[in-house]
């Protein structure tokens, strides 16, 4: 009997062991990931750029915000995470310009999340630009500064580059990630957010690491 219940505690140890040890499944072209033909030239420079394409009135961009927040701050010093809002016309162009105007006033970290939370959790009405305005001006915003700014030439300016590069990758889903400027890839059927990452750090490894050389 005792022999038995350690040859029962070894097996259970050993299946531990392996799910313990398990590595995530690499990464599938056009399963996991869409290759992106031409690649869209980065902005990071040596650095490898991973972008999440999102809009705030998107809820799934929302339940996403909080996972993607805590793995942005995990990258190391090679890696460059940035934000680049879907500018899909009505609502979307007006919170992508909000985005834009936070960014350029240099207030994007502090109400990046929080935009979110108001809008998706806290259910308030942010969607008409004095209520906007005034959200901002919650966290410590001029009003009057934010409104000027809403309509700038660098505001102008940096929609109409997340315009053509989000023409580059092919967007039309969010939240999206791209990898590089080569790889899109989008939330998987099974796995969640969580897979999603797993696909998006096995790519930046991939661009991480150089090609074998070939033997001569």
């Amino acid at each position: 009997m005792f022999h038995r219940l350690v040859s029962l505690f070894l097996l259970a140890f050993v299946a531990c062991a392996g799910t313990v040890h398990a590595q995530p499944a690499a990464p599938v072209e056009g399963q996991d990931y869409t290759l992106i033909d031409p690649a869209v030239p980065t902005l990071s420079g040596d650095r490898i750029e991973v972008v999440e394409v999102f809009g705030y009135s998107c809820v799934h961009c929302a339940t996403f915000a909080p996972v993607i927040s805590a793995w942005k701050k995990k990258q190391p010093d090679d890696v460059r995470v940035e934000y680049v809002p879907a500018v899909f016309g009505g609502i979307w162009e007006v919170y992508g310009r909000v985005f834009y105007t936070a960014e350029t006033m240099g207030v994007l970290d502090l109400t990046h999340d929080a935009l979110f939370e108001a809008l998706h959790t806290e259910r308030r009405p942010v969607n008409k630009i004095e209520d906007i305005a005034d959200f901002y001006a919650e966290h410590g915003v001029d009003k009057e500064q934010f409104l000027a700014t809403l309509d700038s030439f660098p505001v102008n300016a940096k929609l109409a580059k997340a315009r053509e590069r989000a023409m580059g990758w092919g967007i039309d889903a969010t939240p999206t990630m791209i990898v590089a400027g080569k790889y899109k890839v989008m939330a998987p059927r099974h796995g969640g957010f969580e897979r999603m990452l797993e696909i998006v750090d096995a790519l930046v490894e991939r661009e991480r690491t150089p090609p074998a050389t070939k033997a001569e």
